[in-house]
């Protein structure tokens, strides 16, 4: 019986110092946890040169923010001209032939390819193709890049 409280004294030790280290941390309602986005219940946004959408923008347990977003340009266009920001970039094409500038550099790419736009480089994209491109954007804020509010 000794060994069974022994066990239960460390299991509810370990719980109640993971809680501490919780609220420490100020981790609570606003971290995003597991979830699954299907496409068809992302709302759509009409843009002067596409669409986007929103897949989520959340503080994570490791991150200031992880955002996800889709974004579709239309034939001939861009969405910005070539800009630079702190945070890194990953882009998946899904459908489509895009021209990436990346810093130095043009490369064109299609379905399936990955572009990756390091901080502070200067980077943008455009539709090269005859059909609408489609592309997924995941950016991420590691603790402290994230200006305060």
């Amino acid at each position: 019986m000794r060994h069974t409280s022994v066990a239960v004294a460390l299991g509810l030790g370990i719980a109640i110092g993971a809680a501490g280290a919780t609220v420490a941390r100020g981790v609570d309602d606003d971290v995003m946890g597991s979830r699954a986005v299907d496409w068809k219940d992302m709302t759509v946004r009409p843009t002067k040169v596409g669409e986007s959408r929103q897949v989520f923008q959340n503080r994570t347990a490791t991150l200031d923010e992880l955002e996800l977003h889709i974004t579709t340009l239309q034939p001939g266009q861009t969405p910005h001209p070539p800009h630079q920001h702190p945070d890194e970039e990953v882009l998946i094409v899904r459908e489509g032939t895009v021209e990436t500038f990346l810093g130095d550099r043009t490369q064109v790419v299609g379905p399936g390819s990955v572009i990756f736009q390091a901080a502070n480089q200067l980077h943008s994209i455009r539709n090269v193709g005859t059909v609408p491109a489609t592309y997924h954007v995941i950016k991420w804020n590691s603790p402290g890049m994230k200006p305060k509010k």
